[in-house]
């Protein structure tokens, strides 16, 4: 199999429903799978039954915590030779996934952290990459390089995770003792850069992270 397209869940049905059937609708899914890793299974059998009906791998991991654990538990459990993880609440824009598959094939050996620019909910304002600085508890703040109105793909320093690919077989994994919520984002891109891969934003790659939480966020932000 090419493609994994994986996500992450905590509590969030809507979330996965409406991410992995705007995959299943708009974009071109052949030779990929679709995964789902479920950190809180036993209040989700629903979420269980939706991923059975929509042909997608579904991870019961009541045990993994935090935000890197699910994540890495994605390109774990994935198929594909080359794997692509998401948030759980994130669409992505019409062609990224054909793109993205012939990609791979023109450069089966890559090294390279993927990843492209967050698109605002106007979709029409983006931010390629995070700037490494602190602000408020968050290491990286969002910032937009010009280059991302271009075509061509270009070094960025760190980037929001809530879409990344690379290689399975390149990946070099997340820290096995990363508990909390957050703390991947400017560590991965220098490891991966330590392994001899870039870091890159590919204009095309864009992807819309929904933010807004009406109903509250069901996990605890652990900053410890």
């Amino acid at each position: 199999m090419l493609l994994t397209i994986g996500m992450a869940t905590y509590d969030d049905f809507d979330g996965v429903y409406f991410s992995v059937q705007a995959l299943r609708m708009y974009h071109d899914l052949t030779d990929c799978e679709i995964l789902v890793v479920d950190s809180q299974p036993e209040r989700r059998e629903d979420l269980e039954n939706f991923c059975r009906s929509a042909g997608a791998k579904y991870i019961k991991a009541p045990h993994l915590q935090g935000t890197s654990a699910p994540r890495q538990a994605v390109f774990d459990n994935a198929s594909g030779d080359f794997v692509v993880c998401i948030d759980c609440h994130v669409l992505l824009e019409k062609d990224v996934i054909s793109k993205l598959k012939e990609y791979i094939k023109q450069n089966p050996e890559s090294k390279d952290l993927l990843q492209g620019p967050l698109w605002y909910d106007d979709l029409r304002n983006v931010s390629s990459h995070f700037e490494p600085v602190w602000n408020d508890h968050m290491w990286g703040t969002w910032n937009t390089d010009p280059k991302v109105y271009g075509n061509e793909p270009f070094d960025i320093p760190m980037q929001g995770l809530g879409m990344f690919g690379m290689k399975r077989s390149a990946w070099p994994g997340f820290n096995k003792l990363f508990r909390g919520f957050g703390g991947e984002e400017g560590y991965i891109h220098e490891k991966v850069r330590q392994r001899g891969g870039r870091s890159l934003c590919f204009p095309w790659m864009k992807w819309v992270h929904r933010f807004n939480r009406p109903n509250g966020v069901k996990y605890r932000l652990t900053l410890e």
